[in-house]
């Protein structure tokens, strides 16, 4: 759970996640708030909770790195820190996992089946831009590349988690495409999403989304050359 200045929710968001029958650990890495995000944290007495402190900020994406160093449990889901994702979505989202089916999952906010508070027209429109074009480079067929619900089996995010470069909020089209360069099954799930206006502390903007462009293209591109060479090792091993 990468946190700064969340000093308004996470309290209520941690005891959302611990209430969860699912969560055996939770990792919240506070990126040098300036609030009181992590003195709160460290009132927090269930042994299940572990606070890691950045000491400088460096955002989202060096926050989630450090929590999947850190991570020592079967199955990893990132959180935010505020209240826009729903833990409660948590069994939906571990179901194909469970059952076998699945090594990765990708929460969808529109794949419809679950509510979701009406906010920005633009910033709806620019994610579905942003996942088409992830998906052009990644041959998947996600809806909601930038979700924040992304779970990995820990045999996957071993694979991944050594490789990840980004420390903002390219680390999600980072994440799409690193998964796409490898073999695994990838599941998508509708899961429920409670939007916040930046008055309320949303902190992405358009600046992020250039930066994701960026990202699609550096990173789907070295998918692509990874399905590539593993197609040519696959047809030299059969001959």
């Amino acid at each position: 759970m990468p946190a700064y200045n969340e000093e308004a929710t996470i309290l209520e968001i941690v005891g959302q996640v611990m209430a969860s029958p699912y969560t055996a650990e939770v990792l919240v890495v506070d990126d040098c708030s300036s609030d009181r995000t992590a003195d709160l944290v460290r009132t927090i007495t269930d042994p299940r909770l572990r606070l890691l402190s950045q000491l400088t900020n460096q955002g989202k994406g060096a926050a989630l790195r450090r929590g999947f160093a850190e991570a020592s449990q079967q199955f990893v889901i990132v959180q935010d820190a505020d209240l826009e994702y729903n833990p409660g979505d948590y069994e939906q989202m571990m179901a194909p996992l469970l059952r076998g089916a699945a090594d990765v999952v990708f929460g969808s906010r529109f794949m419809g089946g679950h509510g979701h508070r009406v906010l920005y027209y633009w910033h709806s429109l620019g994610n579905k831009v942003l996942t088409t074009f992830s998906n052009l480079m990644t041959n998947l067929n996600l809806t909601d590349m930038e979700t924040c619900y992304k779970l990995f089996s820990k045999e996957i995010m071993q694979q991944i988690a050594p490789h990840l470069q980004q420390e903002r909020f390219g680390i999600e089209p980072e994440l799409t495409a690193r998964v796409s360069s490898i073999p695994c099954r990838i599941f998508e799930m509708s899961i429920s999403y409670h939007g916040r206006t930046y008055d309320e502390g949303k902190k992405i903007g358009m600046k992020d989304g250039f930066s994701a462009l960026w990202c699609i293209v550096k990173y789907g591109t070295q998918s692509i050359l990874a399905r590539r060479r593993a197609k040519k090792a696959r047809l030299l091993a059969s001959r």
